[in-house]
């Protein structure tokens, strides 16, 4: 990073949206015997919407072979939202701190706030990235 990024407007919001279909819900994590969960929207298909709603934001700083990537999360999940609930899902950017893009992300359904947190992306080279992650094996 040469420092000579262009930023992103401070003003705009990445917005996504959803709606929660069975493979978005916790019950399709239980893998083992009497492990069950709920057949509400999935913390992890949360957190999913709201990376997708800040690498939104973060499209127009990305030449080739460069992508997003998130690095750090910190969210809370406040509600349950049902099997067919549409999820819009929002980020904003809040700064820089050196490599990191920091956002503010949230997710409302019908009923109100679901979620809302931190979180924190950089950008990447593909061809590095995926040579680090095939040495890993």
């Amino acid at each position: 990073m040469s420092g000579t990024e262009p930023e992103i407007d401070q003003q705009v919001v990445g917005e996504v949206t959803l709606t929660v279909t069975a493979a978005e819900t916790a019950a399709r994590f239980g893998l083992d015997p009497g492990e069950a969960y709920p057949e509400v929207f999935a913390t992890a298909h949360m957190l999913r919407e709201m990376e997708r709603a800040a690498a939104k934001l973060m499209r127009p700083l990305l030449g080739p072979g460069r992508l997003s990537v998130g690095v750090r999360v910190d969210v809370s999940h406040l509600a349950p939202t049902p099997l067919g609930g549409v999820v819009t899902t929002k980020a904003r950017f809040t700064g820089r701190e050196g490599r990191l893009y920091w956002f503010d992300i949230w997710a409302e359904d019908a009923g109100g706030s679901i979620g809302k947190g931190r979180h924190a992306r950089a950008v990447v080279d593909e061809a590095r990235l995926l040579a680090t992650a095939a040495a890993r094996r």
